[in-house]
Formats: C-alpha cells, sequence, structure tokens
C-alpha cells in the first residue's frame, strides 16, 4: 500500500512535468491551535460588524438570504414569517440545548408543526424514523458553528443533537449565529479546524463537517441549473447581534 508521503511525492513529480509548473509544498500544522485561536477570537471581536457585513455580501450573492435579529427570542419569528411566506407547515429544528434557544415551543404556539430531534444519540430504528421526520418537513432549523465571511460559507458540524438530516433534507434550511461565530475567511477555518481536532474528541462529536455555500445546485450536460436536487433549495441564516448560547464545536 503507498504511504502518504509516497504519495505526495508521485503527486509533485507529476506537475513537475509540466512546464513551468511551480514546486508545492505541504504546509505545516500550526502549533497550540487553541491557544492561537482564542487570540484570534478576541482581534475578531473588534471587527465583527465589518465581517457581518462581508459575509451578508458574499452569502447574497450565492443565493442566500441573510437576517438580522437583536435577541434570540425574536428568531422564531423569523423562522414562522419565512415558513408563512412559503406556506409551510412543517418544521424540524436542533434541540434547544445544542440550538442554543427552543423555537420548537413558539412555532407550536403559532399553529406550525413543530418537532425537536433529540439531544443524545438513538439506536438504529428511531435513527431511521428522525430521518423520516426530517424528510417530511419543509424547514430545518440549525446552528452554524461557524460563518465564513470571505465565502459567504455555514459550517456545522454533526453529532449527538446535531443531525445531518436537520439541514440536509427538508426543502428550506434556517442556520441561526452570532457574532461568536464569525471568522474573516477560509485561512482563518484551517486554524479552526485545528483548533477542533487538538487534544481529545468530545464524545458528542460525530463523523461530518458540513461546508454550505448557498443552496444546493446541480447542472446537467447540458448546463440547466437545478436547485434543491442534493440538499435545499433556499438558505437563510439569522444572525442574533445580542449572542446565543449555542453548544460550539
Amino acid at each position: 500500500m503507498t504511504g502518504k508521503a509516497e504519495f505526495f511525492e508521485r503527486i509533485r513529480a507529476e506537475v513537475v512535468r509540466g512546464r513551468g509548473a511551480a514546486l508545492g509544498t505541504t504546509a505545516l500544522r500550526p502549533g497550540k491551535a487553541r491557544e492561537r485561536l482564542d487570540v484570534l477570537r478576541r482581534e475578531l471581536s473588534e471587527r465583527w460588524r465589518e465581517n457581518l457585513d462581508r459575509f451578508g455580501r458574499e452569502f447574497e450573492r450565492v443565493a442566500g438570504v441573510l437576517h438580522r435579529v437583536g435577541a434570540a427570542d425574536e428568531v422564531p419569528g423569523v423562522v414562522a414569517r419565512i415558513a408563512a411566506e412559503r406556506g409551510m407547515r412543517k418544521v424540524v429544528a436542533w434541540p434547544a440545548a445544542t440550538l442554543g434557544l427552543d423555537v420548537v415551543a413558539p412555532l407550536a404556539a403559532q399553529g406550525l408543526e413543530a418537532a425537536a430531534m433529540p439531544g443524545a444519540d438513538v439506536d438504529g430504528r428511531e435513527r431511521e424514523r428522525l430521518r423520516a421526520v426530517a424528510a417530511a418537513a419543509d424547514l430545518g432549523v440549525t446552528a452554524a458553528d461557524v460563518a465564513i465571511a470571505e465565502t459567504g460559507t455555514l459550517v456545522l458540524v454533526s453529532g449527538a443533537g446535531r443531525p445531518r438530516s436537520t439541514s440536509l433534507l427538508p426543502s428550506c434550511h434556517v442556520a441561526v449565529f452570532d457574532r461568536d461565530t464569525l471568522v474573516e475567511s477560509l485561512l482563518q477555518m484551517g486554524l479552526v479546524l485545528e483548533a477542533w481536532h487538538e487534544g481529545a474528541e468530545p464524545s458528542w462529536r460525530g463523523a461530518a463537517i458540513n461546508f454550505i455555500t448557498g443552496p444546493s445546485r446541480t447542472a446537467d450536460i447540458e448546463l440547466t441549473l437545478t436547485r434543491g436536487v442534493h440538499g435545499p433549495k433556499e438558505v437563510h441564516a439569522v444572525f442574533v447581534e445580542q449572542g446565543i448560547r449555542a453548544h460550539r464545536a
């Protein structure tokens, strides 16, 4: 079996055959990633308005819709309005402990069929049932672990209380985030990933990290663009200025 070092060396050898090709090198992994991320977070806290504006511009360029609210208790109203404007009735959401706020009870009080995913791992039969609930829902509500201003990207970590089905199966996805979630660039996101994987893995964390940049898109051989084939047709992000108490990755 080919080792990683040998694999990359073979790629470099093939690249060098190209005329004028530059020889690439493997980037060094940052040390003390969590400490460096803490410093970065403090720096970003002074630029969150600029980063939010940039995120909004890039997010809307990829057909996302950004909503801004002052407090977390305004979020259910935004979700209800999105549902009403589209004639949607069924909503599925991450549990309140993960999301950082309860949206299910307020939405149910407004007459919507709202269900929360469990906060712990479940067995195979229950997992299948919950997947069917998510597939039947019109709208899924999740948190976002990171929002990347440079590309208008939402990053979601899977795990207990954070099923991927909530963001992938409904035709409309709504992600809730605050200023602590914002980073400026993909380069900074690399530091976030290193910090997440420094030390022991949290028991709740799953195997997938999804980068979501706008609604799902696909095109056939004639380049006819279609939305919603492999995921939601619409993606909304709700920014909470006063912050939320979401369970961070």
